[in-house]
């Protein structure tokens, strides 16, 4: 056991409740996501997620053959909802000259800013042929059609929301779970609408807002780094908490060096655009500095121009060209363990917590 408090269990059939740490890995895409990552945290008791977010539906299905081999227990995939709405043109034509300038000056080649759909009819296909335990939604809401066919094949369905309102949504659609993001989170913002203004609440603000209005159980995301922060927001309502940036200086994720170096010196988180074109929560850099204020609502427009540079500043260790994704409390997290060993730490560190709250009533 973790603790002498225990989460009210709100449906008795969720992966949620077959966990024996409330700890969720969030699924990390863009390179940090692996196999390894994801069986050391389902076999430590919380629940691995891999990302599909940008790979190809072979590799996804690669990954989730690897991850079967390495563990029995329960897991979950997150999938990108595709978001078709017209953008300016203009905006990212001028905002595709300033890159390729950019590139250039650095040595290095811009890409094209093409829009894709990420495969996402194919990887649901997959989805369903395969069977993951869970599948999360990010970027948007799926038709309840697809919620209920998921349900209809075994898969619990979780949604990423930022706003009471997408919480009403999902829960009207079918959705198992909710996952609230808080604005702290590191990474791209989960918002059904990439708007200014969107999105933009605290965590505990959100959890216990979202709380009061849905009977579908909550998954705590955003700023979480140690186990006294899971514990505050398993008092404040949620079934368990969602980590991500907790586990990206673990020896298992496949983040780059560049990544893992900054963490490690520290420095502030600001939200941006510039790298993607969808807002998104990073270590200040450079390019943030330079680019945040012109790149334009473009998703994934910008993500396919920058890519190309991003992968060869990686490559070549220049942090100032990459992005950093990192939650506001990424300063409080720990460095160069493995997986098993982050999550006995969170574990000790919740439970200490929880126990000090049972305690203050005398």
């Amino acid at each position: 056991m973790w603790g002498p408090y225990q989460v009210e269990r709100v449906s008795p059939a969720s992966a949620l409740d077959r966990m024996r740490i409330p700890i969720v890995q969030a699924p990390l895409g863009g390179g940090p996501s692996t196999p390894l990552l994801a069986a050391a945290v389902s076999e430590a008791g919380g629940l691995g997620f891999l990302a599909a977010g940008y790979k190809t539906v072979a590799a996804v299905e690669e990954d989730l053959a690897a991850l079967r081999d390495l563990t029995s227990r329960s897991f979950g995939l997150n999938l990108f909802v595709p978001d078709p709405a017209r953008v300016d043109g203009d905006a990212i034509a001028t905002y595709a000259s300033r890159v390729a300038r950019e590139a250039s000056d650095a040595g290095l080649v811009a890409g094209s800013p093409e829009w894709d759909d990420d495969w996402f009819s194919e990887k649901v296909q997959l989805v369903l042929r395969e069977r993951p335990p869970v599948v999360s939604f990010t970027f948007g809401l799926p038709t309840a059609e697809l919620l209920g066919e998921m349900r209809e094949a075994g898969i619990e369905t979780w949604v990423t929301v930022t706003e009471p309102a997408e919480a009403d949504a999902a829960e009207a659609a079918g959705a198992a779970a909710l996952i609230v993001q808080g604005f702290e989170a590191g990474g791209h913002r989960g918002s059904f609408a990439d708007r200014d203004g969107e999105g933009e609440v605290g965590l505990l603000a959100l959890l216990r807002i979202i709380a009061g209005r849905v009977a579908i159980p909550l998954v705590a995301s955003g700023g979480i780094a140690d186990g006294h922060a899971v514990a505050a927001v398993l008092v404040a309502g949620a079934q368990a908490a969602q980590l991500g940036t907790a586990f990206l200086d673990t020896v298992e994720a496949g983040t780059s060096q560049v990544h893992r170096a900054r963490l490690r010196e520290g420095g502030r988180t600001a939200i941006t655009r510039a790298f993607t074109g969808r807002r998104a929560r990073g270590i200040y850099n450079g390019f943030m500095a330079r680019n945040s204020t012109s790149a334009p609502s473009a998703y994934p427009q910008i993500h396919n121009l920058t890519a190309p540079l991003r992968a060869a500043a990686r490559a070549r260790g220049d942090g100032e060209l990459v992005n950093l994704w990192a939650g506001q409390a990424y300063q409080t997290m720990t460095h160069g363990l493995s997986a098993t060993e982050v999550m006995g730490r969170l574990a000790e560190e919740m439970g200490a917590a929880l126990e000090r709250v049972a305690n203050l009533g005398g």
